[in-house]
């Protein structure tokens, strides 16, 4: 059973910094490619940055290239989402998804198999 568990979610001010994690079930971290979605309220789930599992490869949202960081660690069957810089408008909830087969769009929520429940991200101004 695919399982995906994300934590470091909270609160924080402008310009601040916080670290999600996303532990994977050993079958579902072989998905050939690993995302964070974030979802406001009232408005749909949007893709924030992709990695992929076999090729050193990682895509981000035009909105947090430069201040958002993905990567993985193996050995823990791990995908973190370094976030610095955050602004009021990175308030969201955010999931951490897996695509089992490999996505067509990689920032594409419905290219994706397995989710995970969310943590809350707040950024006050």
């Amino acid at each position: 059973q695919a399982q995906l568990v994300e934590s470091g979610g909270g609160s924080v001010q402008a310009g601040g910094s916080l670290r999600l994690s996303c532990v994977v079930s050993e079958d579902t971290y072989r998905s050939k490619c690993m995302g964070w979605f974030r979802q406001a309220p009232g408005k749909e789930r949007e893709g924030v940055a992709a990695i992929y599992t076999e090729v050193d490869v990682t895509l981000y949202a035009d909105s947090v290239r430069g201040r958002f960081t993905i990567s993985r660690d193996n050995a823990k069957n791990t995908v973190y989402l370094q976030m610095n810089s955050l602004k009021p408008e990175d308030t969201a909830m955010y999931y951490c998804a897996a695509s089992r087969y490999g996505p067509m769009a990689p920032l594409r929520p419905r290219d994706y198999d397995y989710w995970g429940q969310g943590t809350q991200v707040t950024v006050s101004s």
